[in-house]
């Protein structure tokens, strides 16, 4: 989620390689609401792509990669963490619940936070993303994101959009925003309409509860809620070319909380390092991708 140029989408791939509180009523409640909300999207404007789950003909099963750990760093275990940014050599970080949400700015090396404001009642902050020195954040279920300046953290304004917001990452041009469903929506910056939507699909299976994005050398990394791995989506048709499974990354015992799962993506576009974390987590780590 920093701001990512042309330059980031041809980018060899190869430097890669060697929530929330929710009850499980809520969940129901959720993929209900989403199920009556479908025709809704057909209503926004802009273009929509794979909306029916069909695939190309002669698309490739998704790849499987596994993960090497590089480097494990401290990670504050009291942090939500519902977004997550690499820039100028730190970490910016979104974090969770009401009364305990927060925008910060946080030392790799040492976990520590450098500068923090916190995001009101009865806000549920949510992902966020950096683009022309702008830190764009979203909240739950209020229909309403932040605008902060990306140095001072001073608000500087706010942003409409219909539904839920999980995720927010972006492509040098659109914010690129989850809601839970198997929809992404990419939306203008200057106005925040919907460009254009894609459905998320494992060959012609939808996949639901995408969560925290980053946008990965021209290809939209999510997190899955309650699930180790990571989708690899093609942000053109929505096709999952790739799953990375994270199993193992914390050893059992590490975390207690039902809610403590994977969630939080960072891409270090100069130096190719891609890191990972999750909610409630005590470290946060730097991996590198393998294939299996």
């Amino acid at each position: 989620m920093t701001p990512l140029t042309l330059t980031s989408l041809i980018m060899p791939h190869a430097n890669l390689f060697s929530p929330r509180s929710r009850s499980a009523t809520r969940r129901i409640a959720h993929i209900l609401l989403l199920a009556f909300s479908f025709p809704s999207f057909a209503c926004q404007p802009g273009t929509t792509t794979n909306l029916n789950g069909q695939t190309t003909p002669g698309n490739q099963p998704a790849a499987l990669y596994g993960y090497e750990v590089v480097h494990v760093f401290p990670h504050d275990p009291e942090a939500f963490t519902q977004g997550l940014v690499f820039h100028d050599g730190k970490l910016l970080e979104s974090t969770g619940e009401e009364g305990r949400s927060s925008l910060r700015r946080v030392e790799l090396e040492t976990g520590k936070v450098l500068q923090k404001v916190d995001v009101p009642e009865p806000y549920f902050a949510e992902g966020i993303t950096l683009l022309k020195g702008k830190i764009y954040q979203l909240t739950w279920q209020h229909e309403v994101g932040f605008i902060y300046d990306a140095w001072t953290f001073e608000k500087i304004g706010k942003f409409n959009y219909q539904g839920e917001g999980w995720g927010l990452a972006n492509d040098g041009q659109s914010l690129i925003l989850s809601d839970g469903s198997n929809r992404i929506r990419f939306l203008d910056p200057d106005n925040f309409q919907v460009r254009k939507t894609i459905a998320v699909v494992d060959g012609t299976t939808p996949v639901q509860e995408i969560n925290e994005l980053e946008y990965v050398q021209g290809e939209i990394y999510a997190n899955i809620w309650h699930a180790n791995r990571i989708a690899r989506i093609d942000p053109q048709t929505g096709r999952i070319v790739g799953w990375i499974d994270l199993t193992g990354l914390l050893a059992p015992g590490e975390v207690h909380d039902e809610e403590a799962v994977l969630n939080g993506i960072a891409y270090d576009e100069k130096n190719g390092r891609l890191f990972v974390t999750g909610k409630l987590w005590p470290k946060l780590f730097e991996i590198r991708l393998t294939q299996k």
